[in-house]
């Protein structure tokens, strides 16, 4: 006598609603994922002026570290206020280059770099700064040279040059400043203007004092916290991060229907550059 045996029904190992459940879950995760690295470790930050020449230009895309001054509202993606104050707080030091809401707003992104730390005096002039009295070495170096793009143009007629391969090129005076401590940058100086002569200020506890590189283009600490005008004095709860490495770094000059030109714009050699 022959044994029958019924077919053994094949059941799926994944259903379609299952793989979608599955799907969604992934997501979830992966906005999770991303969500957590962008609130507390870094954070993509694009320059979008010229207030950081020389050291940063427009079109330089870096990342900002959130974990060197601690943790706060401004932390979080659209400043959602979930962290109480400021969690695990440390101060920046002189020279620092920094990521702040910019006063009076704080809701938008600005980069500077901290010349001023509360007690601290400061004052320019005569287009020097002055820290504690003290006037802070700045010393001729050579022109900075920048080429012409979309995303850079020369300030005014006398600083356009020619390269020797022919290229248009903007010449710009620079100097190097020494800050107390020994941290060393170079900044522009590119004319007299009214602020490069201010007042003494001194730097309240929990604040800082903002300077851009470019000190004749940059809306810093030395005009008051009005729209348009200036930052004040900013708080340290304002900061968001510290400024690290550029990740990409583009002259403008791609368009979205020519994709050889993604590649012709990069500014391949800044890529890497650390702050």
């Amino acid at each position: 006598m022959t044994e029958t045996t019924a077919p053994e029904t094949v059941q799926p190992d994944d259903r379609p609603e299952e793989k979608q459940e599955s799907f969604v879950l992934f997501l979830l995760k992966l906005a999770l994922i991303v969500l957590v690295f962008r609130s507390f470790m870094f954070s993509p930050f694009n320059i979008p002026s010229e207030s950081m020449l020389p050291r940063l230009l427009n079109g330089d895309y870096l990342l900002a570290a959130k974990w060197p001054f601690g943790y706060s509202r401004y932390s979080l993606p659209f400043s959602v206020p979930l962290i109480p104050g400021r969690l695990f707080a440390s101060q920046p030091e002189r020279g620092d280059v920094v990521i702040f809401k910019a006063p009076p707003g704080n809701d938008i992104d600005y980069i500077k770099r901290v010349i001023g730390l509360p007690g601290d005096q400061v004052q320019v002039k005569g287009g020097q700064l002055f820290l504690n009295g003290e006037a802070i070495p700045k010393v001729p170096v050579g022109d900075f040279v920048v080429p012409v793009t979309p995303n850079t143009q020369c300030y005014y007629p006398q600083f356009a040059a020619q390269a020797s391969d022919g290229a248009q090129v903007c010449k710009y005076p620079q100097f190097r400043e020494t800050l107390p401590g020994g941290k060393s940058y170079n900044v522009l100086d590119l004319a007299d203007t009214p602020q490069d002569d201010t007042e003494p200020v001194v730097v309240p506890e929990g604040m800082l004092f903002m300077m851009g590189d470019n000190r004749d283009n940059s809306l810093d600490s030395r005009f008051p916290a009005v729209p348009g005008q200036g930052i004040g004095i900013v708080p340290q709860a304002n900061l968001v991060g510290k400024a690290s490495v550029i990740m990409f770094s583009t002259d403008g000059g791609a368009e979205w229907l020519k994709p050889w030109t993604w590649f012709t714009a990069a500014r391949w050699s800044r890529i890497g550059g650390t702050i």
